[in-house]
């Protein structure tokens, strides 16, 4: 007999028929009552033993964890706390749970507890709340993308190019480690490598994209990238996710309407499938906001945040603006900043973006035109700018809670004008050579930009470490599972 789902027949309206239910033991109670989770909800399904016919063997092996296979008659619950329940007529244990061994008892563990069994701490409400959610957002990105168009692009894992022209990156060899081969100047010879050339896992699927847009308009890529940085902090990974449009024949207007368009689209999305995981993670968020001090709770809960995002426009503001509004703030004048905003053309801190996002504005925030010589080298410089003050055609958006949740600009169209700045920064063009064939051959102006997908689901969840919003975080010495 095929067997049900716990969310569909939850859901039902009729009763008093038989079902087949299979899923895991959250608690088992007065050897009759057994909570049953399948993990297509946050809600278990009531089954109701009868232990006067089930053999007491049987009874001992149901711990927390026990797989099993229910079948009975759903029918209309008598007790409180759930509409529907079965009446048990067969049962079969599908899998043992030693009860003394398994790790995910049913009481509050610490997420540092849950981190070190990320294998099993899907299992509690919490994370499989989280991961269904994820999903929903996952699911919401390629909707939003493809319904308007776009194609989907699967860039290269493995690349010689550097997009950031910054970030540490992992680098990807064959070469023997404790016998390197070494060529005539004694440096590592990568020719004798398996791409026959030094290679790393990437940082951003953007300068690939990039090509295929100016062929076919509007593309997408959302894959996995990498970052070396030694950074253990709890908004750093070394693998996540990111989602990177790339749009022919868009300004930086047109950019900012899109991201904001997209953001908007994915939560509202989000919140339409997933309402009753979202409304146990703004419990559990507001049960955690209990132990701060009042002056770091937040002022809104999750929902009232979430809907701070969509029925708000965001506010459009220049770096120039905002360096003005950040030097005359209060924090600043009175030193609470632990960064300090002396001088045009200082790079902003976390504590700054949230400033004007929570404090000032009060609304979400898109920050563009940003000094040239703090951005990424194919970001569109401005005209007319003052020499030492140059600006590139770059914007952040930020968000309460979290500062910056997508960076992105209009891309230097212009060959000249990107070679000479790649000469000054010492980027290989050689080694671009395949980019800058973009700008040769029928270039336009084009834009996109990068949102971190981990970044969108804690905000989405409420979660303060992005540790417990991807499946197996891979950070400094941790690649466990």
């Amino acid at each position: 007999m095929k067997h049900s789902k716990v969310k569909d027949l939850l859901n039902d309206s009729r009763k008093d028929y038989e079902v087949t239910v299979k899923g895991w033991v959250r608690t088992f109670r007065n050897n009759q009552f057994i909570a049953l989770n399948d993990g297509s909800t946050l809600h278990n399904l009531q089954c109701v033993v009868d232990f006067e016919n089930t053999a007491e063997e049987t009874l001992k092996r149901i711990n927390t964890g026990t797989a099993l296979s229910i079948t009975g008659n759903l029918v209309e619950s008598k007790g409180a706390g759930q509409k529907y329940e079965i009446q048990v007529t067969q049962l079969e244990i599908l899998g043992d749970c030693d009860a003394e061994k398994f790790p995910m008892q049913p009481k509050k563990h610490s997420l540092e507890f849950l981190r070190e069994n990320a294998h099993l701490r899907v299992r509690t409400n919490a994370f499989g709340a989280i991961m269904r959610v994820r999903s929903v957002l996952a699911h919401a990105v390629h909707t939003y993308f493809q319904e308007r168009g776009f194609v989907y692009v699967n860039t290269p894992v493995i690349t010689g190019a550097d997009a950031e022209g910054a970030g540490e990156m992992f680098q990807v060899t064959s070469l023997p480690l404790d016998n390197l081969p070494k060529n005539e100047e004694g440096n590592i010879d990568y020719k004798k490598d398996f791409f026959g050339k030094h290679t790393n896992l990437t940082v951003s699927g953007q300068l690939e994209a990039e090509t295929f847009a100016m062929a076919l308009g509007q593309v997408y890529t959302f894959g996995p990238t990498f970052r070396a940085e030694n950074s253990n902090t709890s908004r750093h990974l070394a693998e996540f996710w990111m989602i990177e449009p790339e749009v022919a024949f868009n300004d930086l207007d047109a950019n900012m309407d899109l991201a904001e368009d997209f953001i908007k689209f994915v939560i509202q999305y989000t919140m339409d499938k997933c309402g009753d995981d979202l409304k146990f993670l703004e419990t559990r968020l507001a049960d955690e906001e209990k132990s701060k001090p009042q002056a770091e709770r937040s002022e809104m809960s999750l929902l009232e945040k979430l809907n701070f995002v969509i029925e708000n426009n965001f506010k459009r503001v220049s770096y120039t603006e905002a360096i003005d509004i950040l030097r005359n703030s209060t924090p600043n004048k009175k030193k609470k900043f632990q960064y300090l905003i002396e001088d045009w053309g200082a790079d902003l801190q976390s504590e700054h973006e949230r400033f004007l996002v929570e404090k000032h504005f009060k609304c979400p925030v898109i920050l563009f035109d940003y000094p040239a010589n703090i951005k990424a080298f194919y970001m569109r410089l401005n005209d007319n700018t003052e020499p030492e003050k140059e600006t590139v055609r770059a914007m952040d958006i930020l968000f309460p809670g979290i500062g910056e949740i997508v960076g992105g600009s209009q891309r230097e169209e212009r060959y000249d004008v990107l070679v000479e700045k790649m000469k000054k920064l010492g980027i290989d063009e050689e080694e671009l050579w395949w980019y800058l064939d973009t700008r040769r051959f029928g270039s336009a102006v084009h834009s996109g930009f990068g949102l971190g997908f981990e970044r969108l689901v804690l905000f989405v969840t409420g979660m303060t470490n992005i540790r417990d919003v991807i499946p197996f975080p891979r950070t400094p010495q941790n690649a466990e599972f």
